[in-house]
């Protein structure tokens, strides 16, 4: 489950590891399967601490979002499905079950993204490093810079989780996340695994 290697921080991770979080992205494996990545990857974090990113779940169709987007508007927005409300909510309530909650929870500002830490969470904070860089977009360099100074300085043991894009999980990681999927880092901003953890 943990990967290590290059070539498994590029993406080729395990199939017990590489599923979607939430059960959201098409039901990749088994339930029994999913259930034990997620389980492990919960063991990891309790046992080492880091970052989850999470990538936003499941949305109505689109790319990008419309044309006349604005920050803080969500009907300008590409935002959650019911698919997306309802596996964020599952998230949460998986979580609350195993008796974990984490030291913190940010979010990018788009809605979607605040919509899955909202459902999934409760409360979060906005973080305006983990906005979308998606056709030129923010300010990629300067994101992962910040991205990377927060995971360094994350104390021995503290869980957070980081609600965001794809291009922004990517250009941490190399890896390309679906909908929903998430991703746990150590303070170094190295992949150490990818699991489903809804039910």
């Amino acid at each position: 489950m943990v990967c290590t290697s290059r070539r498994k921080l590029l993406g080729q991770c395990s199939s017990a590891a590489a599923v979607a979080l939430l059960g959201i992205s098409g039901g990749v494996q088994a339930q029994p399967e999913r259930k034990a990545a997620s389980a492990e990857l919960l063991r990891l974090w309790r046992q080492g601490g880091g970052a989850l990113l999470i990538r936003h779940a499941a949305t109505e169709a689109g790319l990008g979002d419309p044309a006349g987007f604005t920050l803080g508007q969500c009907r300008t927005q590409r935002n959650l499905s019911e698919a997306g409300r309802q596996a964020s909510r599952a998230f949460g309530a998986w979580l609350q079950a195993q008796n974990f909650k984490p030291d913190a929870v940010l979010s990018s500002q788009w809605c979607r993204c605040q919509d899955t830490a909202r459902l999934a969470f409760g409360q979060f904070e906005d973080w305006p490093a983990l906005n979308s860089t998606f056709a030129g977009q923010g300010d990629p360099v300067a994101q992962q810079k910040a991205l990377l100074a927060r995971l360094r300085g994350l104390p021995q043991g503290r869980t957070e989780v980081w609600v965001t894009h794809q291009v922004i999980m990517t250009g941490l990681t190399g890896a390309y996340p679906s909908m929903g999927e998430g991703f746990l880092v150590d303070r170094q901003g190295r992949l150490l695994a990818r699991a489903e953890l809804a039910p």
